[in-house]
């Protein structure tokens, strides 16, 4: 059994793909195939179920998976351990970042972090925050910025940034943009994420506890998507400022400031509970920690959102 196997037969398992897998590997799909072949014939037993489309694991591939992921990060620690030797930090840390922030975060981090650890390497990828969640559990993300994860006993998340949440509709001449209740808003027809969905979860709890539901008039799963509808008048969303500046053009919007109770959506920094962090994925939350948070309250000018506690990494 070679490392190079166990990291190939991971990275088909996780893209459910051996085409999508040898792009990203850079590697020939028939030799990605045949080395994964290899490790099923030394096991003596299928570790992936090949169809039309894609691939699937067997019982016998998921309890593979378990063991190849440690190996993977053990090695990933050995290399950081040697690296610490020579006094720096090495590695490769995945990080999962929700739509609304890739835009404002992504290269200021990058600059930071090649600052800090020219000899790591940083991944990021853009996901919705029960999809990133999930990677989190699975190992195919170290950290991820969520907003309002759901509680669990596999990830630990520290509190960055709380934000208020606003109905945005489009501008029109002459509309005063005042306050609604919350109550107002059962009556507005929304354009709102499908589930599971952390936001739309927010508006449909609160509302339930007024005996109300949302008035759903279209289901979208991108944000940007949610504000190019909203712009044509296909409805209203309810969302950060802070998503409205960085995805949407804010000149287009109205935002509404939702009251009797203001809704907020929490964003926190969520790492794995099951895995121990490398000392460079320590580095790398600590750095998001003293990043993110003044980044985002520069780029929405929201003087009333409110900053939670950080806390050390």
């Amino acid at each position: 059994m070679e490392i190079k196997q166990l990291k190939y037969f991971v990275c088909v398992a996780d893209l459910r793909s051996f085409t999508r897998a040898s792009i990203a590997l850079n590697v020939a799909q028939s030799a990605l195939s045949r080395q994964v072949r290899l490790l099923e014939v030394e096991l003596r037993q299928p570790l992936l179920l090949r169809n039309g489309r894609g691939v699937t694991m067997t019982d016998a591939g998921k309890v593979l998976m378990g063991h190849a992921r440690g190996v993977l990060h053990q090695i990933e620690r050995a290399r950081e351990e040697l690296g610490r030797v020579r006094g720096t930090l090495a590695g490769r840390v995945a990080l999962g970042l929700p739509p609304s922030l890739m835009k404002v975060f992504t290269v200021p981090l990058i600059h930071k972090f090649r600052a800090c650890m020219p000899e790591a390497s940083l991944s990021i990828s853009e996901g919705l925050s029960v999809n990133m969640q999930e990677a989190l559990t699975n190992g195919r993300l170290d950290i991820a910025l969520l907003f309002n994860p759901v509680v669990s006993a596999d990830i630990n998340t520290f509190p960055l940034l709380e934000e208020e949440l606003f109905l945005v509709r489009k501008k029109e001449k002459g509309f005063i943009s005042s306050p609604i209740p919350l109550c107002a808003i059962a009556d507005e027809p929304l354009v709102i994420p499908p589930q599971p969905n952390s936001l739309r979860m927010i508006i449909e709890v609160e509302l339930a506890n007024m005996g109300s539901h949302p008035k759903i008039a279209l289901e979208i799963g991108s944000i940007s998507a949610i504000l190019d509808l909203v712009a044509h008048g296909a409805g209203c969303a309810v969302l950060s400022r802070n998503a409205v500046t960085n995805l949407g053009a804010p000149g287009v919007f109205s935002l509404q400031p939702i009251v009797n109770p203001r809704l907020h959506s929490k964003l926190l920094l969520a790492v794995s509970s099951q895995r121990p962090a490398t000392l460079t994925q320590q580095a790398v939350q600590d750095l998001i920690m003293r990043t993110v948070a003044p980044l985002l309250l520069l780029s929405s000018s929201l003087t009333k959102r409110r900053r939670l506690p950080e806390l050390a990494v």
